[in-house]
């Protein structure tokens, strides 16, 4: 994994981690979150492709699913987390359930619901990619996020861990934390 200062030297000064512009810090933290993710997605695209051969919108339902143990999530649910139309839910989900990668079954006392896991073949391709997954974000976020933008972000998150550095009391309450769940967690 590269450390995320081997390219600090290399990143132009931020121009949205400077209070001097129009933006309050916390739409000039969001513009840098925007930024991250879109180098993330645009580098995880082609491993995601190579190694799962899947669309990256597949990978993030599986994702939601993989953290899920032993469960699965209405089909509702997962529109909603991943903020896309239910119509364009269904052809991923049949896409994935077509390569055997997810199951689908009705929910219990709901004639209109449906339910989706993940399969066992899915949660092995998951875990055997899961290091070069890992490196692949971890590689695309020290390129793009330097001490302008990771002090930016400080901003919107003001329990984000510094190194050395031990998170406020608000980053350690779990019951302030949020995952893709529906919970939150401060990134370690």
């Amino acid at each position: 994994m590269a450390d995320p200062e081997e390219h600090a030297h290399d990143l132009p000064e931020c121009p949205s981690a400077q209070a001097s512009g129009l933006l309050p810090s916390e739409l000039r933290a969001w513009m840098i979150v925007l930024a991250a993710t879109g180098a993330v997605e645009q580098r995880l695209r082609s491993v995601v492709k190579r190694r799962l051969d899947i669309s990256h919108d597949e990978f993030l339902v599986l994702c939601l699913l993989a953290e899920q143990p032993g469960e699965g999530l209405r089909m509702t649910r997962v529109a909603e987390l991943l903020g896309r139309p239910k119509t364009r839910l269904t052809y991923q989900i049949a896409c994935l359930q077509h390569a055997g990668l997810v199951t689908r079954k009705s929910v219990c006392g709901d004639k209109r619901g449906v339910e989706v896991a993940l399969t066992d073949k899915a949660r092995r391709l998951l875990r055997e990619a899961s290091d070069e997954l890992s490196a692949t974000v971890t590689d695309a976020l020290a390129q793009v996020m330097g001490p302008d933008q990771r002090d930016a972000l400080r901003g919107l998150m003001p329990g984000l861990r510094e190194e050395g550095r031990e998170p406020s009391a608000a980053g350690t309450d779990p019951a302030a934390r949020t995952s893709p769940r529906g919970a939150v967690g401060t990134p370690d």
